[in-house]
């Protein structure tokens, strides 16, 4: 397992800022068990941060046809949906719910080409609601590969003010690495062509890069 490599400096920060905290704490509060319980809190509360932008070791699937979870998570929605930002067609959306202790780096379905990117700026409705898919912040990426197209989403939640995403046009992606993070709380859309076949159902929980999303 390692850490995010767009996280360091921020893990930095706040390490830093708990350090102070901490060093007032103990000079302000004379009740010394209290004042090193709350330097207790403040360093698990480090420690959650430092965990949070964690990227474990995943055993990918290798069938080129499996389409793997783009997060950790539980689905929440599986319908037919009209992808009209980019694909313009009908598709199967999948959606995919993260809370505070899900993984929420996330990695590539597919190996393939990136033909699509753009980043939306946005409000910050629970993550879970139907209307986030559209008005809060996210990124869009188009992944092709030999056996057809995956649109997916990154969509910010009420906690989570910043999207990652490591998606350049043109680049070839390998299915299993590591293609952003969303910080605090968050959901995947991913939009299928409606031919492929769908391995998941509302309610399951899924892992990136070893749950089978789809079979194009």
């Amino acid at each position: 397992m390692t850490l995010d490599q767009d996280s360091y400096k921020l893990i930095t920060m706040v390490w830093l800022v708990l350090a102070l905290l901490g060093f007032i704490v103990l000079k302000t509060v004379n009740l010394r068990p209290l004042a090193w319980f709350l330097v207790l809190v403040l360093a698990v509360f480090g420690c959650f941060v430092t965990w949070f932008h964690r990227v474990p070791d995943r055993n990918v699937v290798a069938d080129p046809s499996a389409v793997t979870s783009v997060a950790d998570g539980k689905v929440v929605i599986v319908q037919k949906a009209y992808e009209g930002e980019y694909l313009q067609r009908e598709c199967i959306q999948v959606s995919v719910y993260m809370n505070f202790f899900d993984v929420h780096a996330n990695f590539w379905p597919v190996d393939g080409e990136i033909t699509y990117y753009k980043y939306h700026p946005g409000h910050y409705f629970l993550a879970f609601q139907p209307k986030a898919s559209e008005k809060n912040e996210h990124s869009s990426t188009c992944i092709k590969s030999g056996k057809g197209e995956v649109f997916f989403k990154q969509i910010a939640g009420t906690f989570a003010r910043r999207i990652v995403c490591y998606s350049t046009v043109g680049e070839n992606e390998k299915k299993g690495q590591q293609c952003g993070i969303i910080k605090f709380g968050s959901r995947i859309d991913m939009f299928l062509p409606l031919d492929c076949d769908i391995k998941v159902k509302v309610g399951d929980k899924v892992r990136a890069c070893e749950s089978v999303i789809a079979v194009l």
